[in-house]
């Protein structure tokens, strides 16, 4: 039925939709014209930059990934209070990752992941989209920072898109 209302983007409608009627006061007829006007519209103006449906396999991996990674943040607040607190002088680095992942979307999740994780940046991507150059401010080694980024982040993406 969404297709044949024409919604490019049916998720997003739906999360318009929703966040309209929990953002205007009470439910209401004309709340939820509105809301409908709003979820179909908004994404017809910007159809343009979304160049393609996010190819998602498994979408219900997404809760579990979005856990695990408000849990990293936790710990890794916590371990760059410490670092900052002792006496130890940090090891920063920069680091290539080899990416695995060829969908923009998932990549675009992985760079902004490993960015909200505190100790750790994404720096830049290279042209062809398969290198991403991390700043890690504490590295032992540049393999234990791929290898944490690879199980935690980037094999759980590669299991959620094509």
């Amino acid at each position: 039925m969404l297709d044949r209302l024409n919604f490019p983007q049916p998720w997003l409608s739906w999360v318009l939709f929703l966040t309209w009627q929990i953002l205007s006061d009470g439910v209401s007829g004309g709340s939820v014209v509105l809301g409908l006007l709003l979820a179909w519209l908004i994404p017809q103006l910007t159809q343009g930059f979304w160049p393609e449906r996010p190819g998602f396999v498994k979408p219900w991996r997404m809760p579990a990934y979005i856990l695990r990674v408000v849990k990293d943040i936790i710990a890794a607040s916590f371990a760059v209070a410490w670092l900052i607190l002792s006496p130890r002088t940090p090891r920063p680095a920069f680091i290539s990752y080899q990416l695995k992942l060829e969908h923009p979307l998932a990549i675009s999740i992985l760079a902004s992941t490993i960015s909200l994780t505190p100790g750790t940046v994404s720096a830049d991507i290279s042209d062809d989209n398969k290198t991403l150059l991390i700043h890690a401010l504490d590295a032992a080694s540049d393999q234990e920072v791929i290898d944490a980024i690879h199980n935690s982040y980037e094999k759980p993406l590669m299991e959620m898109f094509r």
